[in-house]
């Protein structure tokens, strides 16, 4: 069976920072499919550029696979799709006009050539290569059409899934998908989550819960001091992790009591050691007996001895303490101050229909807002939820029908793009009027580094440029919230996070998102448009 093997990886962007990986080394197999999970910002992209050769590092990797990374950048988008995958694929094109050459020369050597050449295209699977793409597609739930198409004319959701096809007709490679749900709406998801499951020999970076249970039968983490790898899906790793760290904590407290005991036994026989041996000198009366001062020396040592073996003890508790909860990790509770409303409902949609040119994206879509729903906007994408979020804003959309609210209901909004974060968190904060202090403590909570706070925004991962924007929301006092995606990019322990308070704080809401967990966990009524 082949290995993937890291010994001894270490990497730093800047010497002025901590590493990003420190004498880290794991093991893998290439017919493995690795879910690979992590806070944002501990460097998951960036082990994946280093798999890729893309990096300088220390240490070793060793692999008997080349590597392919999801997504690859595409040339010329003005090609048609078929196009776009073959060439990603292997080079047909350019063996064809290569065999047609040597074949119209018709000499001994370009002959020879012509079949060393002809070997590699059967092998590639020219002759059959457009129907394999098709039969491929399918597997991902889209028709022959497609292909016909320039690859710029595609959405997000069919690039997504054209790209996956195009990486795994590749003959010996091992893929490095990097959050290929991000976007794609729950038919574009479930169709992904059903192709990855019946493949093999990939690392998937993802932070959909859904995705990475159904598909993974190994999860690769990066926990705060090293990297493991550990057998089942993301739920049997969560569960195990929820055993260790309960053990650990158990472990400690133990551990803290019996060194606090060992301590004191220590100090105590200490004492009595020295107060012992202070008996041997000194003023007595006439009539005493003098003391025996070798039996008083013996005893005293003994004693000072057992004084000694005592605190070797608490120093091997010591050393035990200090190996556990290295791998804790800490998910502060957040908190929001939702403001009440004088009206119970908020928001009423009545016969809305939003359209772009001669074709609407819906027609007559009726709903409402009350006061503690959280209401979640579904459909496929571009079927107009993110139109409905901005028309409620205030964005000059295309509509008719009505979307109602009153002027002084206060919004805080999440938007869905990032690309706009640039500057210091300080200024942001003051442009957003956020308290500083809350705000940075809010990322604090989320697992921002202080080292972050001196960062540019548009140095930041998308996690993190994500966090962003839910701090300054979660600093706003107001009577709705409006997100767009909020989960992107963001890590599952912060999800978790965003779902407790929710949960706890019960802020009305209207919001679009494609996790299907989150959904789950949180909405109280969901809208289906286009359904």
């Amino acid at each position: 069976m082949s290995q993937i093997n890291a010994n001894n990886l270490s990497f730093s962007y800047d010497s002025s920072y901590d590493p990003i990986f420190e004498n880290v080394s794991f093991t893998i197999d290439t017919d493995w499919k690795l879910g690979f999970i992590g806070r944002n910002g501990r460097g998951k992209t960036t082990l994946l550029n280093l798999l890729l050769g893309r990096y300088s590092y220390s240490g070793s990797i060793t692999a008997p696979v080349s590597f392919d990374y999801f997504p690859f950048e595409v040339e010329d988008t003005a090609q048609n799709t078929i196009d776009v995958m073959k060439s990603s694929i292997a080079p047909y094109a350019e063996w064809e006009q290569e065999m047609q050459r040597l074949l119209a020369l018709q000499t001994e050597e370009a002959l020879l050539a012509y079949g060393d050449l002809l070997e590699h295209y059967i092998a590639a699977d020219g002759y059959t290569i457009d129907s394999l793409i098709e039969q491929e597609l399918g597997k991902l739930g889209m028709n022959g059409e497609v292909l016909s198409r320039p690859f710029d004319t595609l959405s997000n959701g069919e690039r997504t899934r054209v790209l996956l096809a195009a990486l795994f007709l590749k003959h010996g490679n091992f893929l490095l998908i990097d959050e290929p749900t991000n976007h794609l709406d729950a038919q574009g998801r479930e169709a992904v989550a059903n192709y990855l499951a019946a493949k093999k020999g990939f690392i998937l970076v993802s932070h959909d819960r859904d995705l990475l249970d159904r598909v993974a039968d190994h999860i690769l983490s990066i926990n705060r001091t090293n990297i493991e790898v550990q057998r089942g899906n993301y739920t049997s790793w969560q569960q195990n992790k929820d055993r260790q760290d309960a053990f650990e904590l158990a472990e400690n407290d133990r551990l803290k009591k019996e060194v606090s005991k060992l301590t004191a036994a220590a100090k105590q026989k200490a004492g009595w050691s020295d107060r012992l041996e202070s008996t041997k000198i000194g003023h007595r009366p006439p009539d005493q007996v003098p003391p025996d001062r070798g039996f008083i020396g013996h005893k005293s040592a003994k004693m000072m001895k057992r004084a000694k073996v005592i605190e070797q003890h608490a120093q091997r508790a010591l050393e035990g303490k200090s190996a556990l909860l290295k791998n804790l990790e800490h998910a502060d509770s957040l908190k929001l101050s939702p403001l009440p409303y004088r009206s119970t409902r908020q928001v009423q949609a009545v016969n809305l229909s939003i359209h772009y040119g001669d074709q609407p994206l819906f027609d007559h879509l009726n709903f409402t807002v009350e006061a503690g729903e959280r209401v979640a906007l579904c459909g496929g994408n571009g079927c107009g939820k993110s139109s409905i979020l901005k028309l409620l804003l205030g964005d000059n959309i295309p509509s008719t029908g009505q979307l109602l609210h009153s002027g002084d209901l206060i919004i805080s909004y999440v938007a869905q793009d990032t690309s706009f974060l640039q500057g210091d968190l300080k200024t942001f904060a003051q442009h957003e009027q956020v308290d500083e202090s809350l705000f940075k403590t809010i990322l604090r909570k989320l697992d921002f580094s202080r080292v972050q706070f001196e960062k540019d925004m548009s140095e930041f991962s998308g996690g993190q440029k994500k966090k962003v924007l839910l701090a300054k929301s979660l600093c706003q006092q107001a009577h709705l919230y409006v997100w767009d995606e909020p989960l992107n990019f963001i890590d599952i322990l912060s999800r978790v996070q965003i779902e407790q308070l929710i949960l706890e704080f019960s802020p009305t809401m209207l919001f679009v998102e494609h996790d299907k967990r989150f959904v789950e966990n949180i909405a109280t009524k969901k809208v289906v448009i286009g359904g």
